[in-house]
């Protein structure tokens, strides 16, 4: 009987979290006439795969999605790299004041994004960045969740696999890419995972570095997507959503792909 409730607990929850992935493929996939009726269908009465078509008619989508492209790679490069040094440096390192400058770096996720805009931005507008990929990525080429985490799993590695390395005349750099990075892949997959994704569904920070369609990213392209329709409330959703699914399609396919690093480099830092 227990078995029995576990399996209808997580078959509940499991709709619970898909149904809304569920609506918004076949909202993409519905006409507009279909979207006006009274009744919502939860099944498209024609599919109109034109919807897709028409969301690169309506924003320079493609040219959006090349952005994020670009501004993702760069800003998954600094994380990675600069989150590998800071963390050998917080684990491995001996130096006074190392536990109170990490405290200072923790300090750092309790301070909301949004309080740093204003003088980010204004440092970016005195460097003339606005509009420019460097102003899309250096603002956030540092993390301090990936320092921490990484951190916490470079804690893990026994130092005899550092003091080795050294007596092979390995330098600071090459133990931290041939010998941490390597002994925990699971925890690099899952921040570069989780940077990822942070810079592909990035919004605030594009929307205010950004004030032409040149530098914009696909999150603003799927606001721009917006229409309404003469006379009535109703918005176009059906290609809203389509933009939205050519949007996480990408984050759905590297979950799938990696989602077993994923869980193993959470539970490393977990159990660290």
């Amino acid at each position: 009987m227990l078995t029995f409730f576990q399996y209808l607990f997580a078959i509940v929850f499991t709709l619970i979290i898909v149904f809304p992935f569920y609506w918004m493929i076949i909202t993409s996939l519905k006409t507009s006439e279909e979207l006006l009726r009274p009744v919502p269908t939860l099944w498209p009465l024609k599919f109109q795969w034109n919807n897709y078509v028409d969301v690169f008619k309506m924003a320079p989508l493609g040219q959006y999605i090349l952005n994020t492209i670009i501004m993702t790679i760069g800003v998954m490069t600094l994380q990675i790299i600069i989150g590998s040094f800071a963390a050998y440096g917080f684990s491995k390192g001996k130096f006074p004041g190392r536990d109170i400058l990490f405290i200072v770096v923790l300090g750092a996720l309790m301070v909301p994004i949004q309080v740093t805009f204003v003088p980010i931005y204004v440092m970016i507008a005195k460097l003339k960045w606005i509009n420019t990929f460097a102003g899309l990525i250096v603002p956030n080429a540092v993390s301090a969740y990936t320092i921490f985490m990484l951190r916490q799993t470079f804690k893990s590695v026994d130092d005899a696999f550092i003091e080795a390395a050294q007596l092979e005349g390995l330098g600071r750099i090459d133990i931290i890419f041939r010998i941490l990075i390597p002994l925990c892949k699971p925890t690099m997959l899952t921040v570069t995972i989780i940077t990822f994704i942070d810079s592909w569904n990035a919004y605030f920070w594009p929307k205010i570095a950004t004030t032409t369609p040149l530098r914009r990213t696909i999150a603003l392209g799927v606001y721009e997507l917006k229409r309404s329709y003469a006379g009535l409330e109703t918005m176009n959703q059906n290609q809203i959503m389509a933009g939205a699914v050519i949007t996480i399609v990408p984050i759905i396919i590297l979950f799938i792909l990696l989602q077993k690093y994923i869980l193993t480099g959470f539970s490393k830092v977990a159990s660290k």
